[in-house]
């Protein structure tokens, strides 16, 4: 854990006398945010990088004959923001989507959709 962050809860516990330092709502909150946080930051070295990627295949040849755009026709220039475009989804899936089809409360809606339906079937023939 960072400095900071060690303080940053520190503080909080100390604003709560102390109270709050084992409370799980904030720990769960708090790796939560932390993981949205890495996310962005991912996000954010992904654009930088590939904007880098792109720009250089663009201007391959000399500054002085000017923009050379057959770069852009390339593979190789789109390879790496495809591909890792790829495994940034997949760490926003991890981050934001982990209950994308399955909602916390999913299976016990289910279990009472099949009772229910269980128990129209049964007073339906008494």
């Amino acid at each position: 854990m960072g400095r900071y962050r060690r303080e940053m809860y520190e503080d909080y516990a100390k604003q709560n006398s102390g109270e709050y330092t084992n409370d799980e709502s904030y720990n769960a909150a708090y790796k939560k945010v932390k993981k949205i946080k890495g996310f962005y930051s991912h996000l954010k070295v992904y654009f930088i990088v590939n904007i880098i990627i792109i720009v250089s295949s663009i201007t391959r040849s000399n500054f002085s004959n000017g923009f050379d755009f057959s770069g852009l026709s390339n593979w190789h220039s789109y390879s790496t923001a495809f591909f890792w475009g790829i495994g940034l989804v997949a760490h926003g899936l991890s981050v934001f989507g982990s209950n994308l089809f399955f909602s916390e409360d999913w299976e016990q809606k289910k279990i009472q959709k099949f009772m229910d339906k269980d128990a129209a079937n049964k007073n339906k023939w008494e």
